[in-house]
Order: C-alpha cells, then structure tokens, then sequence
C-alpha cells in the first residue's frame, strides 16, 4: 500500500479529532502495530538491542513498544501541527544549550545542524522557524505527485522552506550552498541513515553503520559551524500541559559545534566531522532509546553483502567520503520537518530498503 496517498486526507481531517481521542488512536495503532511484530518492528528491535547490549530480549520488546507508541505519537502530532497555536507550540517545547546558535544567527551567520530521527522533528522544525530563525531544509519527493504537493504545502504552512531532493543530489548542494551563505538561516538535516553511494561508514554503538555525508560537507563548503541537535520526548508538567492541549512535549538540545579537523584531505574531515556528530547523537539516542525512530536499516551487518559491495562499489573502494561527498551532501540528508523516506509512515509494515 502507497502511504503517501493517506497523508493529505490525514493532515486534512485529523484537526478535527479531539486531541485525546486522536492520542489513544495513535497509541492503539503502534500497539497493534508491535504485536503484530512486521518487519519494520523486527528491525526496530534489531537497532534497539544495539544501543542496549545488555538488555534481555523481552526487555529490547518492551522498548520496541514504547518506540512505536512515541512514532505514532510523532504521527499523531504532525497531522495536527499546522492547527497548533504559537502559545500550544511553544508550551511543547522546551529548548536546551540554544544560546551560542542564537547568537551565531544573530551576527548574520548561518548554522547547519546534523539530526537524526527522533522526538518530533516537525514540531522542532515549526519551532525554530518561528522563534529562533529562518529554517531551510532538504524533503525527499513522496509518491504520487499530489502527496508531495500536500507534504509541501503542510511544510511551508509551518514557516519552512523545502528544498526538493533530485536524484543526484547536486542541485540540492548547490541551493543549501546558496541560502547558507546568504546568512543567518538554520539548516537543518536528518542524516542518520544514507545507504546511497555518498554515505559515510561510521561507528555506532561499536558497531559499522552508514549515515548521510551531508551536514559536514555542507558546513565545510560554506565555513558555517555544525552542530548535532538530539531530540526526545518528556511529560508535561499540569501548566504547560493545559497551555499545550497535550500531555506530551519535546526536549531540543542544540550540542556544541563539531570541531573542524586541521587537515587539507576534504574526504577525511568528512569523515571525522560526521563521526564527531554521530558521537553525540549516540549518546542522546542511548539516553532516550524510545524516541529513536528508526525502523529501517542502518547497520552494515543487516544489508545484503552483495549488494552493499555494489554500493561501495560506486563510491569508489568504499571511500565515500572523499571528493563525491561535496556534489551531493544533499543525498540521503532528510527534512527535520516530515519523513525522511516516501515510506515513513508504512516503516511499520516495512523492513525499509537496503543498500
């Protein structure tokens, strides 16, 4: 089933669903959901069990849930979001370490920020836009043609400027490249899974996975600062939660900017910068497994040898953090305001693609 034909009547309709009703919705789709135990929910696991070891596997399950109820919960939420007041906004979020970034945006200065698939992104991105700056970012197409349209009239209705992703990627660059340097702007890029000829192998957790070149390429082709940004969901306290018609709210903690490597090898800064920013999105990641929404592959062990040796392959010996990483830092960089993949909402049903 095409899920991108379910999102512009959900975005229309779910406005109009009683805020309560439409949570216990959400909550019994991603229990049903889980205990039906699909592919994508086998994977959630699988990439959960990496960032607890040590946890038993009736414990990996039991966070398995709690993943599903907060990504259905991010569902639930962005449906709605373009309704939300600026006050229901800003009682949902409660923003950490965002003074050095502000003061970046305000010496006319942009700032591009490396994410990955946690809390609500859209919420954050909706955020920012209103009340720290303006947000430019990159939105995979969604099929058929009409959902994409939907899924960029919702984005731009909450302040953002999309910038469509192409199929090679260069044209993407080029744009970010032009709005970084015209100053003052966040960019902002999901870039925890790239399974594309231009991701770059980093270590999570111990183990070998691939994430999107992007945000480092990005930030070294303009000379702006990087800075990992982590995400999670937290409990309303009674006055927040009456000012934000939910109980729940996100946590936005914008991290220190990575520090750029002193070396004249563009491929290795690529390489060290990206690892830097998926350092600390590991460890926010480990501190709030739940909000983690990655029901796709991203691991090197999962993917089809055969065809990840075709990947690498194609990025030339497996370097795809050399001179290739610049042209396309769009490539595989998702949106930090909706699914980074035509198939987001059916990762449920889905094992997501492989390389």
């Amino acid at each position: 089933m095409n899920v991108g034909v379910l999102l512009g009547p959900a975005w229309r309709l779910a406005r109009y669903v009683p805020g309560p009703v439409l949570g216990a919705a959400a909550t019994l789709c991603a229990d049903v959901v889980w205990w039906r135990r699909p592919a994508g929910v086998r994977q959630l696991e699988r990439n959960l069990a990496r960032v607890r070891p040590d946890a038993s596997p009736a414990d990996v399950r039991r966070l398995a849930r709690d993943g599903m109820r907060s990504y259905l919960r991010y569902y639930a939420e962005a449906f709605t979001l373009a309704s939300f007041t600026a006050a229901q906004t800003d009682a949902r979020v409660r923003t950490v370490g965002d003074a050095p970034l502000r003061a970046e945006l305000a010496a006319g200065r942009s700032v591009v920020l490396a994410l990955g698939h946690l809390g609500n992104w859209d919420l954050a991105g909706a955020y920012a836009a209103r009340a720290i700056g303006p947000v430019t970012t990159v939105a995979e197409r969604l099929e058929p043609e009409a959902a994409f349209r939907e899924f960029l009239a919702f984005r731009e209705g909450i302040g953002l400027e999309i910038v469509p992703l192409d199929r090679s990627g260069g044209e993407v660059f080029r744009r970010l490249v032009r709005a970084v340097r015209g100053g003052g702007r966040l960019v902002p890029l999901l870039a925890d899974r790239d399974l594309t000829a231009h991701g770059v192998e980093v270590q999570m957790w111990g183990r070998t996975a691939r994430v999107a070149a992007g945000p480092a390429a990005l930030a070294l082709s303009t000379g702006v600062q990087l800075r990992p940004v982590t995400l999670h969901y937290e409990r309303l306290d009674r006055t927040r939660r009456r000012a934000a018609g939910s109980p729940w709210g996100i946590v936005i903690t914008f991290h220190d900017a990575v520090p750029v490597p002193a070396t004249a090898d563009r491929g290795h800064a690529v390489a060290t910068m990206t690892q830097a920013w998926v350092d600390v999105l590991c460890a926010g990641i480990g501190d709030h497994p739940q909000d983690w929404h990655m029901l796709q592959k991203v691991f090197v062990e999962d993917l089809d040898p055969v065809r990840y040796a075709a990947t690498l392959a194609r990025s030339g010996a497996g370097s795809s953090a050399g001179s290739s990483a610049g042209s396309s830092a769009g490539t595989g960089a998702g949106t930090a305001a909706g699914p980074s993949t035509a198939g987001g909402a059916a990762d449920g049903a889905s094992g997501g693609a492989s390389a």
